[in-house]
């Protein structure tokens, strides 16, 4: 008799354990398929072939966001971020920025652009190179309300600390202008005095361009297309679209330097590109 009833019991737990189960893989299920309506989420997607560096390229996706007064500026299109590369780690946010705000960017640089400077890594100092062909200028982090969006939008994309980036440089690349492939960490101790070492580069493109100007990973997988320029097709490409925003990291989450995050910006071949970029260091850069 006492053994029917252990036997009973086993049995009623099993049940028990098992319609949690049930009920845990359905609440999880309904909860997926609300995402998917909502548009938060969507499936991976094959790319057809086999040029995606991942295989296929997992995406996270937002609906438009209209940008009221003191929260930016303009309305953004449907907002997603992709998976570019795990070698380097790299990411886009498409749309991260909407029209107006590129426009805004553009117009409020266009009036104090001078020629771009590289680094020397064996004084720290800022110095003419033919290496960088461009024209650029820097706006103040917190500058106005707009640009404090921005920043704290970036922030809430990269997990690190408004106060730990530069301030925005705009950069301008007319037809023919480049940048050679370079690091974005310092190979020299002085510029790391400052907030330690560069750990992360968000790029925002602020304009399309016709032809040529793409962010191209050398030592990465290339992603051949016919649409992009020959320079681009030596490594992992990224074409410039207005308002997209490229996160790659120069060290690795070991805390080592990341030699993969090696990068460049091919020749403008058509039309003119302007971007601007938002370096992040390990700790707190001091204006």
């Amino acid at each position: 008799m006492a053994k029917s009833r252990n036997s009973s019991r086993h049995q009623g737990k099993r049940s028990s354990t098992m319609a949690l189960v049930l009920s845990m893989l359905l609440m999880l299920t309904i909860v997926l398929l609300m995402l998917l309506a909502l548009g938060i989420l969507s499936l991976p997607v094959g790319s057809g072939d086999d040029s995606s560096p991942i295989g296929h390229r997992i995406t996270f996706r937002r609906k438009a966001i209209i940008v009221a007064d003191g929260n930016g500026l303009g309305k953004r299109g449907d907002q997603w971020t992709e998976i570019l590369s795990w070698e380097p780690r790299a990411f886009i946010y498409h749309n991260f920025l909407s029209k107006e705000e590129c426009e805004y960017l553009i117009n409020l640089a266009k009036p104090h652009m001078v020629k771009s400077t590289v680094v020397d890594s064996k004084t720290g100092q800022s110095k003419d190179s033919r290496v960088r062909t461009s024209s650029g200028m820097f706006l103040r982090r917190g500058r106005d309300k707009i640009i404090s969006e921005i920043e704290k939008r970036i922030a809430d994309f990269t997990f690190i600390p408004v106060d730990h980036g530069e301030g925005l440089q705009v950069l301008h690349y007319e037809e023919g202008q480049k940048y050679e492939p370079h690091y974005d960490y310092f190979l020299d101790e002085f510029n790391t005095k400052n907030g330690g070492q560069r750990i992360a580069t968000v790029l925002m493109y602020l304009s399309d361009v016709e032809e040529g100007g793409e962010t191209v990973f050398p030592a990465a997988k290339a992603n051949v297309s016919s649409t992009l320029s020959e320079c681009a097709k030596k490594g992992l490409a990224v074409k410039p679209k207005m308002g997209d925003a490229l996160l790659f990291w120069s060290m690795r989450p070991d805390a080592t330097l990341d030699p993969s995050s090696l990068h460049g910006g091919c020749p403008v071949i058509k039309g003119n590109k302007w971007s601007s970029t938002k370096w992040l260091h390990v700790d707190e850069y001091k204006l």
